[in-house]
């Protein structure tokens, strides 16, 4: 299958330019790539592999050793080094280094492998070979994704859903260029160096800021807005459908010539001299922008190195620094879900100015850009999609897109603005939320089965394993041999081995946690509308939000007010979302509660369908008044009953749904509506000032209820 050309890509100059960063110098850690649907972020990690040198490996090796300086570790081996080959073993530099002829080596192309969402820890890191186990009696390793990517391409499509031990999996080979094997009485060593890629849609969920930390660079990819970049893109995309092979044809002189420019670059790359000056231009910017750990500086300083090979440079400019940190930075300077990934511009060139040392360079003009005509990254379509290129380093980006209202996740934001605008029932503005906190730990009761996260107690393919059942799914070995050992004699075995059939396969019964369904329901009437009231009832949803995205929820957003109730949210995992439609709730108005629970019961009615296997958590939010509508504890009932089925559907599910009803009644006379609210919801029921976990009000019913 013919891959669309990485020159006839139409902008994106930043992903073009931070892959092509990784593709000279791999030990910057890989890319990021962060953008909304379309954008074609699949299309040019796999255009890329197709410019990555040839390597040569031992011939037979599956785990792709370089005969000119074989691992030592192979599990394929030993293998005799051949004393010829590239002259010199550059660390890291692994997918496709440019090869020599060496006796005995066969050539190949980088390979692109790709890791999918569902993969299992076997497929990534591979197991023992269970064929061979069984039939030779031997323990014998069967390698996994992360051998096959070496020396090549590791693409990880949609990298925010995958889970989180996977993830670490991962990026532990990634930086330490080595993967470990330790499971089922098999110990393995190899090397397991390559070019990571990871893309995801930040709408369906966020990356831990400690994994976002393990990648070298992250890029911001959008659509372009303007109308000429957009038809070019749609010109270009239908002429390679009606004909690849004369549309990569007319692409081939560019694809050779980047091919050849990553190829000499990777060539100067130990020759680049990293001078005082940018050295101590990189580390003063690491520590004014105050991100965690020393990985940032390690990492600008890479990526610096690798643009000055990149243009030709002898040593690291300004330029090259300005622009490595502008994609090395901005997303290590996340505390949590809720902070803009962005750098200020201004400061990032006043803090150069200030370390600059004496005869540093000047700033480069827009000179050399990494590709040919309008195509390449630094080409005369510039800005399009990604914002500047390598030849435009002063524009280079829209790393701070979150904190500008140009971010893909605000320009798309339907409801942002219409929440804001005033109502018939006489709006206030915003109330901005209280600081968040640490609520405490609630859990959906009884034994689930949904998508593995942190919450809940449940089955998941990735907990320990408790014990084991009929099925091929994941093999339990031990099990297995167990179920199979009493009937051999029956069956007739005559010599070394087991006779094994169908029903004597167990897979293993693993316990972990689960991530729910937290729905939201918040009352933003006219009795909630006191600005300190609203202000901690704000903060209170806001550190509920950041527990579910601790503990890989999904969220969603039910609100109610005058007449009627809006789902302001639909169950998603992106709490960013959530925090922003919360900041521009209004308040005022009656209080429709019923017409609220309703729209909740609805919502999850709806969420059955589309994920039968995630438990809700209902959090009703609300003083408990009913100013408008029928009587809400019919509402409340049927609520109830919609969660219940919604557990039960679970596979595996032994309880239903769960809720909680965080009171907001305040003042000396309490009317206790919101406590007969939580009996006929069967929710706990939380009184406003009593959520955080340091609370000591409340101390004892957590305590029931975690249990």
């Amino acid at each position: 299958m013919i891959a669309y050309p990485f020159s006839a890509v139409v902008g994106m100059d930043d992903l073009k330019l931070a892959l092509l960063v990784n593709a000279v110098s791999p030990g910057v850690g890989g890319v990021l790539v962060r953008g909304e649907k379309g954008t074609a972020k699949s299309t040019i990690v796999r255009a890329l592999a197709a410019l990555l040198p040839d390597v040569t490996v031992v011939p037979g090796c599956r785990f792709s050793c370089d005969p000119a300086a074989p691992d030592p570790q192979c599990p394929d081996g030993p293998h005799a080094p051949s004393g010829a080959g590239r002259g010199r073993d550059v660390p890291g530099d692994v997918p496709g280094d440019v090869p020599s002829p060496v006796p005995g080596g066969d050539v190949r192309s980088a390979r692109l492998v790709e890791l999918p969402v569902g993969a299992s820890e076997d497929r990534l890191i591979g197991s023992l070979d269970i064929e061979r186990a069984l039939t030779e009696g031997v323990k014998a390793y069967e390698p996994g994704l992360l051998a096959a990517a070496h020396r090549g391409l590791l693409y990880v499509d949609e990298v925010n859903l995958l889970h989180d031990h996977l993830v670490d999996l991962l990026l532990d080979a990634a930086a330490m260029g080595r993967s470990y094997v330790e499971r089922e009485g098999v110990s393995v060593r190899h090397a397991a160096r390559f070019l990571l890629v990871g893309t995801m849609n930040p709408e369906e969920g966020e990356l831990r800021p400690q994994l976002l930390d393990r990648f070298g660079l992250t890029v911001e990819a959008a659509a372009t807005r303007d109308p000429a970049e957009r038809a070019e893109v749609v010109r270009r995309r239908l002429r390679f459908e009606d004909d690849p092979d004369a549309f990569a044809a007319d692409w081939a002189p560019a694809e050779a010539e980047l091919a050849g420019r990553i190829a000499a670059a990777r060539r100067r790359l130990a020759d680049v001299a990293l001078t005082e000056a940018a050295l101590r231009q990189i580390t003063a910017l690491c520590a004014a922008f105050e991100v965690d750990g020393l990985r940032a500086d390690l990492v600008t300083a890479r990526a610096a190195i690798a643009l000055a090979a990149w243009h030709g440079r002898p040593a690291v400019s300004a330029d090259d620094v300005r622009v490595a940190a502008r994609l090395a930075l901005p997303h290590r300077r996340r505390r949590d879900p809720f902070d803009a990934p962005g750098l200020d511009r201004q400061r990032l060139d006043e803090i150069l100015d200030e370390h600059a040392g004496p005869g540093s360079d000047p700033p480069d003009g827009p000179d050399d850009g990494p590709g040919p005509g309008d195509s390449g990254p630094g080409g005369d379509d510039g800005g399009g999609d990604g914002g500047g290129g390598a030849n435009r380093p002063q524009d280079a980006g829209q790393l701070d897109a979150h904190g500008s209202a140009s971010a893909p996740e605000r320009s798309t934001d339907q409801h942002d603005g219409a929440e804001a605008a005033p109502g018939p029932d006489g709006d206030g503005d915003p109330v901005p939320a209280a600081p968040p906190y640490r609520p405490r730990l609630f859990t959906v009761p009884g034994l689930g089965a949904g998508a593995p996260g942190r919450r809940s107690k449940a089955r998941t393919p990735y907990g320990h394993t408790s014990g084991a059942r009929p099925g091929a799914r994941g093999l339990h070995l031990p099990a297995t041999l167990r179920a199979a050992a009493p009937y051999q004699r029956a069956r007739g075995r005559s010599g070394p081995g087991l006779v094994l059939r169908r029903e004597d396969l167990r897979e293993p019964v693993r316990d972990g946690r689960e991530g729910n369904l937290v729905l939201f329901v918040v009352d933003a009437s006219g009795s909630m509308a006191a600005r300190q009231r609203m202000r901690a009832v704000k903060g209170a949803v806001l550190s509920l939000l950041l527990d579910a995205y601790q503990r890989r929820d999904k969220i969603g957003l039910v609100t109610f007010r005058g007449s009627s109730a809006e789902l302001a949210l639909p169950p998603t995992s992106s709490v960013e979302a959530g925090a922003r439609r919360l900041a521009a709730l209004p308040t005022g108005g009656r209080t429709p509660l019923a017409a609220g629970l309703l729209r909740a019961a609805h919502v999850l009615g709806l969420e059955r369908l589309r994920d039968p296997a995630r438990r809700p958590l209902v959090v009703v939010v609300t003083d408990g008044r009913a100013t408008y509508g029928p009587d809400p504890l019919a509402a409340a009932d049927r609520l109830r009953r919609m969660a219940e089925r919604s557990g039960a559907r679970s596979p595996g599910g032994t309880v239903g749904g769960a809720g909680m009803v965080v009171d907001c009644e305040s003042g000396p006379v309490r009317l206790g509506l919101a406590a007969r609210l939580g009996r006929s919801l069967g929710a706990d029921v939380v009184r406003l000032d009593d959520l955080e976990a340091g609370s000591l009000a409340g101390a004892v019913r957590a305590a029931r209820r975690v249990a």
